[in-house]
């Protein structure tokens, strides 16, 4: 059986954007194939500790699986969720993979240049390293679809060039390669992307970092604080309601907004508004979309026990680790080292 793998770091609350650009997808992703498909859903604290956590990270972790499952996920026997950091193999597997990447490749790594202000010297080893980590989580799984965002496809492309590199280099099939990033694209049915734009300056994505709280909706927000910066949003002086991410992006990305927390085709929205003026009523209803939204999310987490949170760990991280110990295994005796 073939398996779909994603992970999303906990170092902090998610954004509304997290939210309905990555795990939403995600969610049906998951129910659409987790009948034929494994569906591998891992917290990666490990990545995680390469910076700063806000708040704690086991609650995190914990809140994280959470919300797939008040998002609508459909648990089978399929559907595995594990802690990284307790699948000991992940750390192992990185150590055996990075005796095969070069630093040059990892230098190259624009996330690396971004992350590390260009090659700073004090950043810490682990945002270097963090490509190698990432290929491990794929690779002792087999995973072909990998659901990322545009910013990961690179290391993706290395976890392919590694796992190439060690068949050849031990002159047999030890790692099937995650697909192209092209054909990831096409599966996951993510032509168009899903990017929801910081709601004061719309020319970047919503992000958890930003200093300006009014910039961002996060998931535990109180429904009327959720409300209030939506009323606060950028948007511009062209006076006319459409969708036009390059021109409009204020106006489009609460168009966006509206569609997915209806779960309503983004045409069908558009199609509402065309021909209206008024930026203070499309504000008004997607205030009241989101706090509506935000309002049954919260109360669907709240639902969830956490002992029903453990149980699940507890089943994932032992399929987790015997599917990890016999990979790694694999690759110890071809480095002779077993």
């Amino acid at each position: 059986m073939k398996t779909i793998l994603t992970g999303i770091r906990v170092n902090s609350e998610p954004t509304l954007g997290n939210f309905l650009g990555a795990l939403i997808p995600m969610v049906r992703l998951s129910n659409k194939y987790s009948k034929d498909y494994n569906i591998n859903i891992f917290v990666p604290d490990l990545h995680t500790i390469i910076s700063d956590v806000d708040g704690d990270l086991q609650q995190n972790l914990l809140m994280e699986i959470k919300y797939y499952l008040a998002a609508g996920l459909k648990i089978n026997e399929n559907v595995h969720f594990y802690r990284q950091s307790y699948v000991p193999a992940h750390s192992e597997m990185m150590w055996l993979l990075s005796c095969v990447t070069s630093t040059g490749e990892l230098f190259r790594m624009t996330q690396y240049k971004e992350k590390s202000n260009g090659g700073d010297e004090s950043t810490n080893a682990g945002i270097l390293n963090y490509p190698i980590l990432m290929a491990a989580d794929i690779l002792l799984y087999d995973a072909e679809y990998v659901p990322v965002g545009e910013d990961q496809f690179q290391h993706l492309e290395l976890t392919r060039n590694l796992a190439f590199r060690v068949n050849h280099k031990f002159g047999r099939e030890i790692f099937v390669p995650p697909v192209k990033t092209i054909d990831q694209v096409k599966f996951m049915e993510m032509d168009d992307g899903i990017r929801i734009r910081d709601l004061q300056n719309p020319e970047k994505k919503m992000s958890k970092s930003s200093k300006s709280e009014n910039s961002k909706i996060m998931l535990l927000d109180a429904p009327e604080v959720a409300a209030k910066k939506i009323m606060s949003a950028t948007t511009d002086s062209v006076g006319k309601i459409q969708f036009d991410m390059l021109n409009q992006p204020g106006v489009s990305n609460l168009l966006q907004i509206e569609a997915l927390v209806n779960d309503r085709p983004l045409q069908e929205v558009i199609s509402t508004w065309a021909g209206e003026t008024r930026y203070g009523d499309l504000k008004k209803q997607v205030a009241s979309s989101v706090s509506s939204f935000l309002a049954d999310f919260q109360e669907n987490i709240a639902a969830i026990p956490d002992e029903m949170v453990y149980e699940l760990l507890e089943t994932g991280e032992e399929y987790a680790n015997n599917i990890a110990d016999a990979k790694l295994a694999e690759l110890q005796k071809a480095f002779c080292i077993r």
